[in-house]
């Protein structure tokens, strides 16, 4: 009886435990297909849409951020921080008026932080400051998208600077057609960056490599060597790709020493074109090579141009910042008043009679620099080409720059 008893409670626990099993299996299958729905659900609330671009030019930006109190957008599409407004479901949202077809960059603050928009993936770093990017795809911006047209290769290549007794990097963009044409020979352009730009500037802000495709495509300029080195005669490589180590990016100086501080960008050209005309297939002389800076890079277009007359047949200024006994400080006229053998090497460069072309904006900083050089140039009766454009100091305008230039040169 009592085995049977056993029997039988054995029988009912397996029974029981059975159905547990039953109910539980039911439960997680329950929870599974719940969960999608709510995973979903809070996925539908957070993904937004951001930026987004009407046909009219209008941009519309989105931020998910349901606690937030405060939220704006900073661009250079408005002069002004934005003001966003938020929505029911938790979306803050700002749309712009209108915009002129261009490259823009902007982030969003956040209860007064600063942000990234995490919805757009096209991001850059200029310094040590990183934004988004988007293009309103009209007029000139169609040279700054990547299109379907034969596209040229880009380098970082090493090379040895005797002047400053190390290897230093830049980037070397080759049209379309130079791996495969073996013999072809191009002439050269020498772009060089500002104060807070290394040897991916122009790359990245300055999208060099596809206004260059394009235009070459499109017939507006020759096929040619662009040659990108980093302006800082301190540093060998933009920063933590070269042995300093992974230090904070600034604008200035970033103080490692070199055998000798008298030897800055002009006078360490000719280890980079040494190099160049060593290792590519280049044409040679004044009228294949040009040299164009912005800023502190169009400070080192004047002293490399003006310290080797009849190197070059085309050179173009970019919002320049002009060093004259390597300073930047003061009257440009008095400086060159001081320093006679400046003014002798501008006398004997335009005597080769080049294309010299001055671009700067109308509310840039460095205008009554650039305004005092063109009263010397004009006071000699120096044939120049002088543009002035909208804005200031930025990277709006020095794309368009590389675009006018890069259309007249070797030609």
């Amino acid at each position: 009886m009592w085995a049977a008893d056993r029997m039988l409670s054995a029988a009912h626990i397996h029974s029981h435990s059975t159905d547990m099993k039953r109910t539980l299996i039911s439960i997680l299958i329950a929870a599974i297909s719940i969960l999608p729905m709510m995973g979903q659900q809070s996925f539908d609330k957070a993904k937004v849409v951001s930026p987004e671009i009407d046909a009219d030019g209008r941009v519309t930006f989105r931020l998910y951020q349901p606690k937030a109190i405060t939220a704006q957008v900073v661009g250079d599409f408005d002069a002004k921080p934005c003001d966003m407004v938020q929505d029911e479901n938790g979306v803050w949202t700002y749309t712009t008026d209108v915009l002129p077809g261009e490259l823009y960059n902007y982030w969003f603050v956040v209860n007064g932080v600063k942000q990234l928009d995490l919805s757009n993936a096209y991001m850059c770093r200029d310094v040590s400051t990183w934004f988004n990017l988007f293009i309103v795809p009209k007029g000139r911006a169609a040279d700054y998208m990547a299109a379907d047209v034969p596209h040229g290769d880009v380098s970082k290549v090493w090379y040895d600077s005797p002047s400053l007794a190390r290897n230093r990097r830049m980037t070397v963009y080759t049209p379309a057609g130079y791996a495969e044409s073996k013999k072809t020979k191009y002439p050269v352009l020498y772009l060089l960056h500002g104060s807070g730009g290394d040897e991916d500037a122009w790359m990245t802000l300055g999208r060099a490599s596809v206004i260059l495709d394009n235009l070459i495509a499109a017939g507006k300029a020759k096929p040619m060597i662009v040659v990108m080195p980093n302006g800082h005669v301190d540093t060998d490589a933009t920063a933590g790709d070269w042995g300093f180590g992974m230090y904070q990016p600034t604008s200035g100086l970033r103080g490692i020493p070199h055998p000798d501080p008298k030897t800055d960008m002009a006078g360490s050209f000719k280890d980079i074109q040494n190099y160049v005309e060593s290792h590519y297939r280049v044409l040679k002389g004044a009228a294949n090579t040009a040299i164009c800076g912005l800023s502190m890079g169009g400070g080192h277009t004047f002293s490399i141009s003006s310290q080797n007359p009849g190197m070059f047949g085309y050179i173009a200024l970019f919002s320049a910042a002009i060093p004259v006994g390597n300073r930047y400080e003061g009257s440009l006229i008095d400086r060159m008043e001081e320093h006679p053998e400046v003014k002798e090497g501008i006398d004997k460069m335009f005597a080769a009679k080049p294309l010299y072309e001055i671009y700067i904006g109308e509310k840039d900083f460095l205008y009554e620099m650039n305004a005092q050089y063109r009263q010397y140039l004009d006071g000699k009766g120096y044939k120049y080409v002088y543009i002035e454009s909208e804005g200031g100091h930025i990277w709006r305008n020095w794309r368009i720059y590389l675009d006018e230039f890069a259309q007249k040169i070797f030609k």
